[in-house]
């Protein structure tokens, strides 16, 4: 029986860096950042915000505060973000005050 070939250790080859470039994700349109107040404190981490416009928005905690427990209730203004394609729904960022 001949001799098996050994594998080299070298010879897979990773890639270092980023991950594969998409197309048109520089152009990609970024989240509008409004300020608001909280009117209504609704289940499951949900609050109704009105916006200095005058408009309310459904809005969720996001990830960041969600970690650190920081606690929201109805007047605290709040710094949200809002995606341009729906503008009824929102995700709260900071706290202000």
């Amino acid at each position: 029986m001949p001799p098996r070939p050994r594998k080299s250790s070298g010879s897979r080859s990773r890639r270092s860096g980023p991950g594969p470039r998409r197309p048109g994700k520089e152009n990609e349109e970024k989240a509008v950042e409004v300020d608001g107040e909280i009117s209504a404190v609704l289940a499951g981490t949900m609050f109704r915000v009105r916006m200095v416009s005058g408009h309310e928005v459904l809005a969720h905690i996001s990830g960041k505060m969600r970690k650190r427990f920081i606690r929201l209730v109805v007047g605290d203004k709040v710094k949200m973000e809002m995606s341009p394609y729906d503008v009824s729904k929102a995700r709260i960022v900071y706290r202000l005050g």
